[in-house]
């Protein structure tokens, strides 16, 4: 059995991931880092199994890792709207004081990676976002906080410090039910910049959480940094059956 952790797990797509690898109570032991145990009880109904405290706190972060096998990151940093803008405006954004995509993107990284590696963690699987190449992007504009490149740094991070690694980088994230949609995988944001007859480069939440547990369970999914879409849901509404051992053998190791 693995004890995993999951950091950021109160988050729209690490609440998933914790569900999910509950699903599989003889595989995983599924362990939670958060910051907020109202936000922990409203979720679950409990705080067992549950640990408190920031990335930023690298004695919560050993304190959480000690005893596991794996750990996924899903933290990331979140930006603010600046005031109420007025009808037909752009919002502004920011990143509080101690948010930004440098200090929870990168250096929070750097601390949950340091830490995992002290704890002899066996794989690390970290959930990014596609776009990292371009660093024109739109959403390094947003609080002039440059998120891709400093999740980017981080994730060069991760390949370099000799843990295994399974580096998910997401397209736009939907919510909408998982397992109606084909999965595309692909590196240096072909699927973004040129995506396949013209589909929008996005996945739905819930298959991004499927793709953590089965990277976990699946050899193939090890060393590994690639890019993931979906297809349109299939038009019966049926569930649409994913060979996950063919899918991460098309994925490569490196950035």
């Amino acid at each position: 059995m693995q004890k995993v952790l999951v950091t950021g797990a109160t988050g729209r797509t690490g609440l998933l991931v914790v569900n999910k690898l509950r699903e599989y109570p003889t595989e995983f032991k599924v362990v939670g880092l958060a910051r907020n145990e109202a936000k922990v009880k409203e979720i679950w109904g409990s705080t067992e199994d549950f640990y408190f405290g920031t990335i930023k706190d690298k004695t919560a972060i050993e304190k959480a890792i000690s005893g596991c096998n794996a750990l996924v990151i899903l933290t990331s940093a979140v930006p603010q709207i600046k005031g109420a803008p007025e009808p037909g405006e752009r919002p502004e954004f920011y990143y509080a004081d101690g948010e930004s995509p440098e200090e929870i993107d990168y250096y929070g990284q750097i601390n949950q990676i340091d830490a995992a590696k002290a704890a002899k963690i066996n794989h690390i699987v970290l959930v990014g976002s596609m776009g990292g190449t371009n660093e024109n992007h739109p959403l390094n504009s947003i609080g002039n906080g440059k998120i891709l490149i400093w999740k980017r740094k981080a994730e060069q991070y991760l390949i370099d410090s000799g843990i295994d690694y399974t580096i998910i980088r997401a397209g736009g994230l939907l919510n909408e039910p998982g397992g109606k949609r084909e999965l595309l995988v692909g590196k240096n944001d072909e699927l973004l910049n040129n995506p396949p007859d013209g589909i929008r480069p996005a996945i739905p939440r819930e298959d991004v959480a499927e793709l953590v547990v089965r990277a976990l369970q699946i050899n193939e999914a090890k060393n590994k940094a690639f890019d993931t879409i979906s297809k349109p849901p299939s038009e019966n509404g049926e569930n649409v059956k994913i060979d996950f051992v063919k899918l991460f053998e098309q994925t490569t190791a490196g950035l």
